[in-house]
């Protein structure tokens, strides 16, 4: 059963029943559908005036982020959305405490303005970049993206940002750029959780330059047409769909390419329990669980069946080939 987002803590982002109907957000991937199949257009009123609608039902509580549709392959699943107070209520940063519903209990502490993220390391040209500056470098994508937790949980959620990639293209990584590596804010006084010595604060995560250069990885500003709740990573975070989702840090503040492998939170952590590519394989698991089956958030039912895990999170078709020749049970 899933905790409340409520809590005696004041927190107060939209609950459930004030956020935009799910049948606005599953139009949106009908009409996808149909774009498709070169029908959109007698749809395109209907479209316009239900959002219009959802408009007036729901004040926003947090400011307005829209995004157009991607057209990055793979980028909008047309499975059935994990609902908004799921999203927000049940997930892990650990900065906030270990609990799922600690991140939305704590998180109103962060102060997301004024924020910068320094790129810096094997690059032609460093520089910090206030978050105005990253909102306005590329045009803003809504994409759908499964993300899997290694617990084996899952979610369906409509991202919204644009393509690492056009970060990076910015900065012109050299020749010696082999490894992208991403640390998260750890501050005490907003962040309770880095009091703790669970990890080795500041959280550090990495991926290869390629994986940081595919399209479908998404530096990530909101959700749901919203800019991103504290709880979820706010105000910019990485989201690589088909990794485990540890991999995808929040709250950045620092982007350094490297040579080498970054030596990430987790594996110094328990190195033989979270390798460095954590991509989703269903053939390897954990050392204390299957990772052959998942549970989707908001499948909760007593006679629910467990979802079988896919390889690359069902992003094989996108990314395998990026993984060619390797031994994916060594490299895991």
């Amino acid at each position: 059963m899933l905790i409340s987002r409520r809590s005696a803590r004041g927190f107060d982002h939209p609950v459930a029943s004030e956020i935009t109907p799910r049948a606005v957000w599953e139009g949106r991937r009908e009409l996808l559908r149909l774009l498709a199949a070169g029908s959109a257009g007698a749809l395109m009123a209907g479209w316009a005036a239900r959002d219009a609608q959802a408009a007036v039902q729901r004040p926003n509580k947090l400011p307005p982020l829209p995004g157009a549709p991607s057209a990055v392959p793979g980028a909008m699943t047309m499975e059935k959305l994990t609902s908004y107070g799921d999203i927000t209520s049940y997930n892990n940063f650990y900065e906030f405490g270990t609990g799922k519903s600690d991140p939305a209990a704590r998180a109103g502490s962060l102060q997301t303005r004024p924020w910068t993220v320094a790129v810096e390391g094997a690059v032609l040209k460093p520089q910090t970049l206030g978050i105005d500056d990253l909102l306005k470098l590329a045009p803003m994508e809504e994409r759908i993206y499964r993300l899997r937790c290694v617990e084996g949980w899952s979610m369906v959620i409509p991202w919204v940002g644009y393509s690492l990639a056009a970060l990076i293209k910015r900065v012109e990584p050299t020749g010696n750029a082999k490894y992208v590596e991403f640390t998260t804010l750890a501050d005490p006084k907003q962040m309770p959780g880095v009091r703790s010595g669970v990890l080795d604060w500041p959280y550090v995560e990495g991926l290869r330059l390629d994986e940081a250069m595919h399209p479908l990885t998404l530096l990530a500003f909101g959700q749901y047409g919203e800019v991103l709740p504290k709880q979820m990573g706010a105000p910019v975070r990485i989201v690589v769909p088909w990794k485990y989702g540890f991999k995808s840090a929040k709250s950045i503040v620092r982007i350094r390419f490297v040579e080498q492998p970054p030596r990430t939170a987790w594996v110094k952590a328990a190195q033989q329990e979270y390798g460095f590519y954590s991509n989703v394989n269903p053939k390897v698991d954990h050392p204390r669980w299957s990772q052959a089956t998942e549970r989707r958030i908001g499948e909760d039912g007593l006679f629910t069946r467990k979802r079988p895990t896919l390889m690359f999170n069902g992003y094989e078709a996108q990314v395998g080939s990026m993984y060619a020749g390797m031994d994916l049970v060594k490299n895991f």
